[in-house]
C-alpha cells in the first residue's frame, strides 16, 4: 500500500483513508449479513409482491391460466407495461456499471454513446413488434416464425443462435451483480451466482410471462428511484458536489492531474472522444445480436395489445434511454468529479456505481446502489428465464418429441425448465468467473458470436425474397468469420500474444463486430436473390394455438388494434424508428462536436437535459401502468370479480383438453 499523500484525493478529502484502490482495503461497505438479506430476503419479498399482483389480475382483471395466457401473457398488454417490460429487459447490470465505466473512462461521449447505441435498436424492433401481429398473430417464439418459413434446417440453426443469446446476456446480469455484492457486502460471488436467478424463479413459474412483466414494473420503479436519488445528490444536495458548477470545475481539475487519451484538450466534457466513438461502433453492433436474437423481445411483442406494440416499444426505448445516459452521466462523472482512487480493474468489474453510492451517501448509498443493481438484474433474469423455457417448450418439445403436447403439459415444462435454467445460468457464470471473464470483456464479445443472425432473423418478418439457403449460409459462414477477424486483429496488434487482456482491446473486438453483422447481410441479400424465395405471407397464420385465445385472431380487433389500423400504423413505425434513430446517432453528435471542450454553460445545458430526461421517464414508467390498470384497481378495492376474457375455460387443466389434438404442422422442407 501506497503512503496516504500519493493516494490522497485530488480535493483533500478525506473519507477515503488513502486508500489507493477504493476497495483495497479489505473492508466493505455494508455487513455480510446485509448481503444474503438482500438476496434472499428482498428477493422473496419481491418474488410474493408479484404473485399477489398476478393473482389480483387473474381474480379481477379475468385473465386466463392456461397456456397460452403463460406463454403469451393473453397478448393483452397495454402500451405502459409495455414499455416497463422493455426497460426492464434492457436493463441488465451491464446498463448501470458498463455505462458508469465509460463515463469515468471516456467523459460525457461514454454515457450518450451508451444510450445511443443501445436504443436504436429497440426503436428498430418496432417495426417487427408491429410486423408479429399483422403477419403472425399467433406465434409463441420468433422461431416458430423460421420453423414456417425455412424448414428444420434453418430451425435448428437458429435455435442455437437464441440459447447462446440467452446464455450470454444472462452471463453478463450474474457478472456483474455478483461482482458488485462481493465488493459491496463480502457475500461470496459464487453463492451469488446461484442466488439472483433463484430470487425470480418464484413468480416466474407460477405467473409465466404475465407473472414477468408485472414484476418488472415493479423492479423498473425502484431502478428509477434510485436513479432519482443519485441524480439530486450529485447534482443538488450533496456537500462535497451539489451543484453543476462544482462537478464542472472538478472535472475540469482532474482532467489536469488525469487527461483522457485521445479526448480533445483530455478532457471528460467532450464529444471529440476517439475511444468513445469506438465504443459507441461496438455498442451499437452489438446490440443489434441482444435485441433481435434474444427471445425475450420477440415475447415482450407478442404479449402487447396490437396498437400497444409500436407504442410500448418506442416510448420504452425513449424511456430506457435515460437510464445509461442520466444514470452514467451522473455516476461515472460524478467519481471523477470526486477523484475517487478506482483502478481500472475495479471499473472494468462494473465498481464505479457502488464507490461513487458509499462516497456520497456512505452505508445508505451502498444498500441503495446494490438494490436498484438486484432489481435490474433480476428484472432482465427473469425474463431471460422465461424465454428459455418457451423456446425448449414451443422450439423442441412440441415440434420435435411431442407434437400431441395439450396445454396442461406445456405449462408444467415451462415450469420445469425456469428452475432447471435458474441453476444452470448459476454453473455458466462460475464457469466465467473462474475463467476471469470480466463483464466488459463478455459485454464487447456477445456481438462478434450472434451478430450474424440478426438480418436474417429480421427478414424473416419483413423480406419475401429471402431464402433458407442465403439466411442459413450468412449465419453459418460468417460467424466464424467474424471469431477468426477478431482473433487475427488482436494478435497483429500483440505481437501474436491473444489473451483476455489483447482481445478485449477496442479495435480486436470493432473487427469481429463489423464483420458479424456487415458481411452477414451482405451475404444474405446476394444470396436471396442468387436463390430466392417468393413467400406468402399467409402461411404464418397457419401457427397454431395450443389452447383457444381470442386474442391471437386478428377478427376480434376493432379500432386501433384491427388489422386495417395497423396497415396504417407500420408506416408511421417505419418513419419514426428511421427518424429517432438518424437523430440519436447522426444528428445529435454532429450538433455536440462545434461545443468542442464543453463551456460551464454548455455543460451545464447537457445536464439539465440529462436530468429532465431521467424525471420524464421515470413518472412515464411509474404512473402510466398504473393508470392502465385503474379498471383492475377499482375491481379489487370493491371486490368486484371480473369475467374471464373470451368466455372460456378458466384453469389449465380444464382448458388444456380443448387443444389435446391441436398440432403443429409438419415442418417444410428447407424452402429456397
Amino acid at each position: 500500500m501506497s503512503d496516504s499523500t500519493e493516494c490522497t484525493n485530488l480535493f483533500g478529502l478525506t473519507q477515503y483513508d488513502g486508500m489507493c484502490s477504493f476497495f483495497g482495503s479489505g473492508d466493505t461497505a455494508l455487513p455480510e449479513g446485509l448481503g444474503w438479506f438482500i438476496l434472499i430476503g428482498l428477493g422473496a419479498v419481491f418474488a410474493l409482491v408479484p404473485t399477489f399482483l398476478l393473482w389480483a389480475d387473474r381474480k379481477f382483471g379475468g385473465t386466463q391460466a392456461d397456456s397460452e395466457n403463460f406463454a403469451t401473457a393473453g397478448r393483452s398488454i397495454k402500451a405502459g407495461l409495455t414499455a416497463c417490460d422493455i426497460v426492464a429487459k434492457w436493463t441488465w447490470a451491464a446498463t448501470l456499471l458498463q455505462s458508469a465505466n465509460v463515463a469515468w473512462s471516456f467523459g460525457v461521449s461514454g454515457p450518450f454513446w451508451y444510450a445511443a447505441g443501445a436504443t436504436v435498436q429497440v426503436l428498430l424492433f418496432a417495426i417487427l413488434a408491429v410486423e408479429i401481429k399483422r403477419k403472425a398473430p399467433t406465434i409463441h417464439t420468433f422461431l416458430e416464425i423460421i420453423r414456417c418459413r425455412w424448414g428444420t434446417t434453418a430451425h435448428v440453426i437458429f435455435v442455437f443462435y437464441g440459447f447462446l443469446t440467452n446464455i450470454i446476456v444472462t452471463a453478463m446480469l450474474i457478472l456483474g451483480g455478483a461482482a458488485v455484492m462481493e465488493a459491496l457486502t463480502g457475500v461470496s460471488v459464487y453463492a451469488s451466482s446461484f442466488l439472483i436467478p433463484a430470487g425470480v424463479v418464484i413468480y416466474t413459474a407460477v405467473g409465466g410471462l404475465k407473472g414477468t412483466v408485472v414484476a418488472e414494473w415493479l423492479n423498473v420503479c425502484v431502478i428509477y428511484i434510485a436513479l432519482l436519488i443519485f441524480m439530486f445528490q450529485v447534482y443538488a444536495t450533496n456537500k462535497d458536489l451539489g451543484s453543476i458548477k462544482v462537478v464542472y470545475e472538478r472535472l475540469t481539475a482532474v482532467a489536469e492531474k488525469h487527461p483522457v487519451a485521445d479526448n480533445m484538450g483530455g478532457s471528460y466534457m467532450t464529444m471529440f472522444s476517439k475511444s468513445g466513438i469506438i465504443f459507441g461502433i461496438i455498442n451499437i453492433i452489438g446490440n443489434f445480436g441482444t435485441v433481435f436474437v434474444d427471445q425475450s423481445y420477440w415475447q415482450g411483442a407478442i404479449a402487447a395489445k396490437p396498437s400497444a406494440t409500436y407504442k410500448g416499444y418506442l416510448l420504452g426505448g425513449m424511456c430506457w434511454f435515460a437510464i445509461p445516459f442520466t444514470f452514467a452521466t451522473t455516476m461515472g462523472l460524478g467519481a471523477r468529479a470526486l477523484d475517487l482512487p478506482l483502478t481500472k480493474a475495479e471499473a472494468n468489474k462494473g465498481l464505479v456505481p457502488p464507490a461513487l453510492a458509499v462516497a456520497l451517501m456512505g452505508q445508505g448509498g451502498a444498500f441503495l446502489v446494490t438494490f436498484q443493481l438486484f432489481m435490474a438484474v433480476t428484472a432482465t433474469a427473469c425474463a431471460e428465464q422465461m424465454a428459455v423455457a418457451t423456446i425448449v417448450a414451443y422450439d423442441i418439445y412440441k415440434p420435435y418429441i411431442n407434437k400431441n403436447a395439450n396445454g396442461k403439459q406445456m405449462i408444467i415444462l415451462q415450469r420445469v425448465m425456469v428452475v432447471v435454467y435458474a441453476i444452470i445460468s448459476g454453473v455458466i457464470s462460475v464457469i466465467l468467473l473462474k475463467l476471469q471473464v470480466s463483464l466488459g470483456w463478455v459485454y464487447l464479445f456477445m456481438g462478434i458470436v450472434i451478430g450474424s443472425a440478426v438480418f436474417p432473423i429480421a427478414a424473416s418478418l419483413t423480406w419475401a425474397k429471402c431464402s433458407a439457403t442465403a439466411a442459413i449460409v450468412s449465419a453459418v459462414v460468417t460467424t466464424p468469420l467474424a471469431i477468426m477477424t477478431w482473433l487475427i486483429t488482436a494478435a497483429k496488434l500483440n505481437d501474436g500474444v491473444i489473451n483476455l487482456d489483447t482481445t478485449g482491446q477496442d479495435y480486436p473486438m470493432l473487427a469481429g463486430n463489423l464483420v458479424a453483422l456487415f458481411f452477414s447481410m451482405i451475404l444474405c441479400i446476394i444470396l436471396s436473390y442468387i436463390f430466392p424465395q417468393d413467400f406468402d405471407w399467409a402461411e404464418l397464420r397457419n401457427i397454431p394455438v395450443i389452447e383457444c385465445d381470442p386474442n391471437s385472431d386478428p377478427n376480434n380487433f376493432e379500432g386501433e388494434d384491427s388489422p386495417e389500423a395497423l396497415n396504417h400504423v407500420i408506416k408511421f413505425t417505419w418513419a419514426t424508428g428511421g427518424t429517432l434513430t438518424l437523430v440519436l446517432l447522426i444528428l445529435w453528435p454532429i450538433l455536440a462536436l462545434p461545443a468542442k471542450v464543453f463551456s460551464e454553460g454548455y455543460f451545464t445545458f447537457w445536464i439539465i437535459i440529462a436530468m429532465i430526461w431521467g424525471i420524464v421517464a421515470s413518472c412515464v414508467c411509474i404512473v402510466l401502468p398504473i393508470w392502465e390498470a385503474s379498471d383492475v384497481i377499482v375491481n379489487f378495492f370493491t371486490w368486484k370479480k371480473a369475467p374471464v376474457a373470451g368466455g372460456v375455460a378458466t384453469t389449465a387443466e380444464e382448458s388444456a383438453h380443448k387443444g389435446d389434438h391441436m398440432e403443429l404442422p409438419p415442418a417444410p422442407a428447407n424452402r429456397a
